[in-house]
């Protein structure tokens, strides 16, 4: 039930029963505009029952009814839209892989058809294309069904040689961006080439250069200009073509606009005006021209930026190793990594990186997990140990039993938590949204307007049309569509590589808003591991007699604290009795029958609601509580027998972790099923006042609520698990976790280290992400608000418009991309 109320609040249970969520990768989008006409039309489907759109990902995730809407209808509208659109697997859905093998043997094309019909006829295999030329097979295959090996004998099989080549394929989306970059780059040099000698001439023309004044003359600008404008600028003629028809004009509007109205106006100016003898014509081509040259360098640098502000996925997807050497038939064996299966035997040896999550058989090493938790030391493994795939192994060599492979490692959840922020709306952006989808027709209102009123007001047609193109090109809304998304995206994956996992935007806008964190002593200010540390015999029972009683009482218990009263007697007497009539009450303590005798054990209200006389204890209890631990009192056949006294050690760096997060202006609460004295002796020591005592697991939730309830935003950091109802009531739900037994998706936020810093570190990279974002937006708007009276006035010429509305939108992603030199915080053996 609570996993339940968790899935509800992050979103993986958001979605209706027999609804689908698919992704769409989309290209040609420029402004915030475009990115609100395709969520417009996705919505407008019937079926589909939510669309959002990134402009910085270039991503679209929509949740739809299946047997309402065809998936091929998303592609379809977008494409319908003037935008490019490709389907992505759905969720959970085996992925097909490319692969590409080099040939040998083969003579003619004969040969070529033969090794495709044979890779055709693999089971899984869903295309296969063979190269005669370059002796080289590319094959899309489904890696749950067939691998490589497989297709490598299949060609074997049909007379040739062949072997996997090193370079993987790139996969579509991959392709689609890149060919969109090469695109964006030739037009631009294509642009820049024609448009240099319209500003040299330009320039020459100001400072009366006589020799550059055949590059004046009316025909010689056209030639220069209409390819920039009718070839180059194609692409803004078509985008405005799909924008208007879907009723939102964006960027490319003002842009055709703007460019169309200076062309134009120049071959009327250079070509059918009337002029008296000797009079120059004003000629504006080098406006149309270098508008569109500016804009194209604008996109093509937005676009470098764009692919460096999705550095941490590809970092994360470059750990994973691309082969395993596996135990199979006796013999080792290199297999490439999708071939991997659970309960292969994997081996590894010092410096290499574990392909795989699994568990250690056999050997003991140091294994390097700061990829994946921030945690800057090695962590000692031996047999029994769990180890994630992609981390380091330091020192000697092991063998681990393959549990998670594919989809299922941690490094493959990490992706996906990180791809799904990445792609997700914070609600900071709906302004920007709102604002943009207005913003153009506005813009096309204030544009006419300033043309009128130089026309008919001052009567200068040149100036309107020129200050009129101004308004257009300044006021383009880029900037504001990228202001959110871009901070949004080099925060979580600036919080991944510190082993943060921030589920969405809204959680990083959620989190730099918190006022109160409440923290779960054990496991989160504590180590979790409790040990025995004081055994007070009492009415002539012996201390061994006491171990032995207790120990084999609490043999059946799964609670951390009768775990380690067992292992305690487990280690100093050996193999115990087994209880019988054994019950646990959770937050009270246990009753059994150990050889014949009745054991409690358990808190002071326990045994006294048991009729058991607790006689003088309560001087010593006081003193072992006082001391931060927490004391049990054991009773045998109806008396009291003894106290049994369980600390858990405060981890090292708790204390400066709660320094930091008053720091941040948080108030600071602990909460934890220990009494009064044992859990204010604890807060003590980590300078915690705020204390929340003797509450039961299922009371944590109305603890939180109660908070709530006082206006408060809250966080609660527990262990993801056990704590799963308090993390669904906090405003911001954070599960600490140590990488492999993590609860991914119980938490607004995931840490995947035992730290307490890392609390800390998400606030601070929230407010520092949601700074950007701030920044960003101002820059935006002041920027239009500004700019479009001086362009209006007649003191902005179009090409210094078009520049400065080429760069807002590098400058933001820039501002953005800053953050990854946010250093959280110096990591040393105190701080993780």
């Amino acid at each position: 039930m609570a996993d339940k109320m968790v899935s509800e609040r992050t979103g993986a249970g958001a979605a209706a029963a027999g609804s689908e969520r698919r992704t769409l990768a989309i290209t040609g989008m420029t402004c915030a505009t475009c990115a609100l006409r395709v969520e417009k039309g996705l919505k407008s489907i019937e079926g589909v029952k939510a669309a959002t759109v990134n402009l910085a990902t270039e991503k679209a995730t929509v949740s739809y009814d299946p047997g309402a809407v065809d998936a091929a209808a998303l592609e379809k509208t977008v494409a319908d839209l003037g935008y490019g659109a490709l389907l992505e697997a759905p969720e959970g859905a085996p992925v097909a892989q490319e692969a590409r093998l080099n040939l040998t043997g083969m003579t003619c094309a004969a040969c070529a058809a033969r090794i495709e019909r044979a890779l055709k006829g693999v089971d899984g295999v869903q295309q296969a294309s063979v190269n005669l030329a370059s002796e080289k097979a590319s094959v899309s295959y489904r890696p749950d069904r067939t691998g490589l090996s497989a297709l490598v004998r299949a060609v074997q099989a049909a007379g040739y040689g062949a072997e996997v080549a090193q370079e993987e394929a790139p996969d579509r989306e991959r392709e689609l961006r890149k060919r969109e970059f090469a695109r964006l780059r030739r037009s631009f040099i294509i642009a820049a080439a024609l448009s240099l000698p319209l500003l040299v001439a330009m320039v020459g023309h100001l400072f009366g250069i006589a020799a550059l004044d055949f590059l004046m003359l009316p025909w010689v600008q056209l030639a220069l200009a209409t390819p920039v404008q009718f070839g180059i600028g194609y692409r803004f003629y078509r985008n405005a073509f799909h924008s208007i028809r879907a009723g939102s004009p964006g960027m490319d509007v003002l842009v055709a606009l703007g460019t169309t109205a200076a062309y134009f106006f120049s071959v009327y100016n250079g070509f059918f005006r009337p002029m008296t003898h000797g009079e120059m014509p004003a000629l504006y081509f080098e406006a149309s021209a270098i508008i569109i040259t500016l804009v194209l360098l604008g996109k093509t640098l937005e676009a470098v930026a764009k692919g460096r502000t999705s550095e941490a996925i590809k970092r994360l997807i470059g750990l994973q190793p691309r082969t395993a050497r596996v135990l199979r038939g006796g013999l080792e064996e290199d297999i490439p990594i999708a071939e991997v299966m659970p309960g292969d035997l994997v081996i590894v040896r010092a410096g290499e990186r574990i392909p795989v999550d699994g568990d250690i058989v056999e050997g003991a090493s140091a294994v390097d997990e700061s990829m994946i938790t921030g945690e800057s030391l090695p962590v000692e493994k031996k047999p029994g140990d769990t180890v994630i795939g992609a981390t380091i192994n330091s020192f000697g060599s092991f063998r681990f039993r393959a549990t998670k492979v594919g989809r299922d490692t941690v490094l493959a959840q990490i992706i996906r938590v990180v791809e799904e922020a990445q792609g997700s709306k914070a609600p900071i952006q709906r302004l920007a949204d709102r604002v943009a989808g207005i913003f153009a027709p506005v813009v096309l209102g204030v544009a006419v307007l300033t043309f009128l009123v130089w026309l008919l007001g001052l009567g200068n047609l040149s100036m309107g049309l020129i200050s009129a193109v101004a308004v257009l090109v300044i006021a383009c809304p880029c900037a504001m569509g990228l202001a959110t998304p871009t901070a949004i995206m080099v925060g979580t994956g600036k919080g991944a590589e510190a082993g943060i996992l921030i589920r969405s935007g809204e959680s990083l806008e959620r989190a730099y808003r918190l006022q109160a964190v409440v923290l779960d002593k054990t496991g989160t200010i504590t180590e979790g591991k409790p040990s025995v540390t004081d055994l007070v015999p009492l009415n002539g029972i012996d201390r061994g007699e006491l171990l032995r009683l207790a120990g084999a009482a609490e043999k059946g218990s799964e609670h951390p604290i009768g775990a380690a009263v067992y292992s305690a007697a487990r280690a100093e007497l050996g193999q115990l009795a087994d209880p019988v009539e054994f019950e646990a009450l959770p937050g009270r303590g246990v009753s059994a029958r150990v050889d014949g005798r009745s054991v409690r054990i358990g808190t002071r209200s326990f045994l006294e609601d048991s009729g058991v006389p607790l006689g003088d204890l309560e001087q010593t209890r006081r003193r072992l509580e006082g001391e931060g631990k927490t004391v049990m009192i054991a009773a045998v056949d109806g008396s009291a027998v003894g106290l049994i006294a369980v600390a858990d050690r405060v981890k090292a760096s708790s204390g400066a972790a709660i320094q930091r997060l008053k720091a941040l202006g948080l108030e600071v609460y602990m909460i934890t099923g220990d009494n009064q004295i044992t859990a204010r002796a604890i807060a003590g020591q980590v300078g915690i006042e705020e204390v929340m005592a003797e509450v039961r697991p299922e009371n944590k939730a109305r603890e939180v609520e109660r908070l709530r309830a006082q206006g408060k935003v809250v966080a609660m950091v527990g262990d993801g698990i056990n704590d799963a109802p308090a993390l669904a009531t906090a405003d911001i739900g954070m599960a600490m976790g140590t990488g492999t037994d993590i609860a991914i998706e119980a938490a607004d936020i995931t840490l995947m280290n035992g730290d307490l810093n890392s609390v800390a570190d998400a606030i601070r990279l929230s407010k520092k992400s949601m700074s950007k974002i701030r920044q960003n937006l101002f820059w935006a708007f002041f920027y239009n608000t500004v700019g479009i009276p001086f362009a209006a006035v007649g003191l902005l010429s179009p090409i210094i418009a078009g520049a400065a509305m080429a760069f807002s939108s590098v400058s933001v992603v820039s501002n953005s991309l800053s953050l990854k030199r946010l250093k959280l915080r110096d990591r040393g053996p105190a701080s993780g």
